[in-house]
């Protein structure tokens, strides 16, 4: 039989996969439920990271509670998707001149300061940021403390769009490049010292398999994911093939809602 926190922390998930979901679907290019959206995800960040709600999800997971894959499944999926049009809300709201930091954005930010570890980037470092988002924190923040160049890339047209509206207001001066093409497209992929991967992109590892064939032997590939409790807003750690590459090091920060994986090649 399952503990009263256990309980509560799988109707607690069923309400955010819900939330999310509704809110996912109601975007509609527009403003409107941007504050609703920033509201629950500032909450679902601390639900995360609340070590209470971590010991709930490891009595779960020991006793394979049925039904929690789907539901973790499901919750990412969707918290995922919400990120994404959040960062369009943020990207609106500075461009129309009333930009504001939410909690979830100032927890970003602050995983940012390590993402590499002893790798550290200077400025005659080339660095790739794959899934940039509509409001591309990382490539503005890489850039402008390091001058290093940075190019971000996202399958979303819109996220391209407006990510190039954002650094043309913040990064003005800056190295900064947002393309929407793929990574095989792109020249700096093969001269690329720093590689960086979005905890919400789905599919990493299978494109982390695919750069091992165009990059160079001395590139470090920062992989954010989530595992455990952090997996329910991060896509989780999975294996790679050790011939092609290895995990040099872990960054992993308990307030975050993100930890990182460092690999190089094999």
């Amino acid at each position: 039989m399952m503990g009263v926190n256990t309980v509560r922390l799988q109707h607690k998930l069923t309400e955010y996969s819900n939330k999310f979901t509704a809110l996912a679907q109601s975007y509609d290019g527009t403003k409107e439920h941007g504050l609703e959206l920033e509201n629950v995800l500032d909450h679902y960040a601390a639900f995360v990271t609340d070590s209470e709600n971590l010991q709930a999800w490891a009595e779960i997971e020991e006793k394979h509670a049925a039904g929690l894959d789907g539901l973790a499944d499901a919750v990412r999926a969707a918290s995922a998707q919400c990120v994404a049009n959040m960062e369009k809300y943020r990207a609106w709201r500075l461009l129309s001149g009333t930009d504001d930091r939410t909690g979830y954005f100032s927890n970003i930010e602050s995983c940012i300061e390590t993402e590499f570890g002893s790798f550290q980037i200077t400025p005659n470092s080339k660095v790739l940021m794959i899934g940039s988002g509509s409001f591309p924190m990382t490539p503005l923040l890489i850039a402008k403390r390091t001058g290093a160049e940075v190019v971000g890339i996202d399958i979303d047209e819109e996220a391209i769009e407006l990510g190039r509206k954002v650094v043309a207001v913040l990064g003005s001066g800056l190295n900064i490049r947002l393309e929407g093409a793929s990574v095989e497209q792109l020249e700096i992929t093969r001269e690329a010292t720093h590689i960086v991967f979005s905890s919400t992109v789905a599919g990493k590892y299978d494109l982390l398999d695919r750069l091992h064939a165009v990059t160079n032997s001395g590139v470090v590939v920062a992989m954010r994911y989530g595992n455990r409790l952090k997996s329910l807003f991060n896509y989780p750690m999975q294996e790679v093939n050790r011939g092609k590459w290895r995990l040099a090091d872990h960054i992993q920060h308990a307030g975050h809602v993100f930890d990182i994986a460092l690999y190089v090649k094999a």
